[in-house]
């Protein structure tokens, strides 16, 4: 029961001190956290910069640190034992724009951001949002999906960079 309170407090807490999740030109976002996916997990990084009121534009990168490997035939080749993805499979970083849509919606302290991105295996969307506790710390969670791939799936591991994704994790104000 000690624990309920607790946390209960630590909550309401948060929602009663929270903070405005963007505020426009000049501001600085900063997302660490994981990555889901199918066939691998990894972290991702992002930051975005405030251009106006409702519009930003960042960086995104993405690492796959658990990933299965493959055994098998694929393509009419026939891969050896537990084959490995290479770094260029694991990792991927990309150019975004969003639309940050806190004063839109009316509520400061949730930042709810679709955009689009420009990356190394394709063009796609995302779809996110940041709740900030405090003036400096929050957390976010965000999806994304490719729109248009590079490349003709002739690897392995093309998949792994061209499919949708979740990510959730903490996020700083600077």
């Amino acid at each position: 029961m000690k624990k309920f309170i607790t946390l209960l407090f630590l909550a309401s807490f948060g929602f009663t001190n929270a903070q405005q999740a963007f505020s426009g030109k000049g501001d600085m976002k900063v997302n660490v956290g994981a990555n889901l996916q199918d066939g691998g997990s990894g972290i991702q990084g992002s930051i975005d910069f405030g251009l106006g009121e409702n519009f930003s534009f960042g960086f995104v990168t993405t690492y796959l640190l658990g990933v299965d490997n493959f055994n098998g035939t694929y393509g009419g080749v026939v891969y050896a034992n537990d084959y490995k993805p290479e770094f260029q499979d694991r990792f991927d970083a990309k150019a975004r724009i969003n639309a940050n849509l806190s004063s839109v919606i009316g509520v400061e302290q949730l930042d709810v951001y679709p955009g689009l991105s420009l990356g190394l295996h394709n063009f796609g969307g995302h779809v996110g949002g940041r709740y900030f506790f405090t003036d400096g710390f929050g957390v976010f969670t965000e999806i994304g999906f490719p729109i248009a791939k590079y490349g003709n799936d002739n690897d392995v591991f093309d998949h792994l960079n061209n499919q949708a994704t979740f990510s959730l994790g903490a996020s700083f104000n600077l």
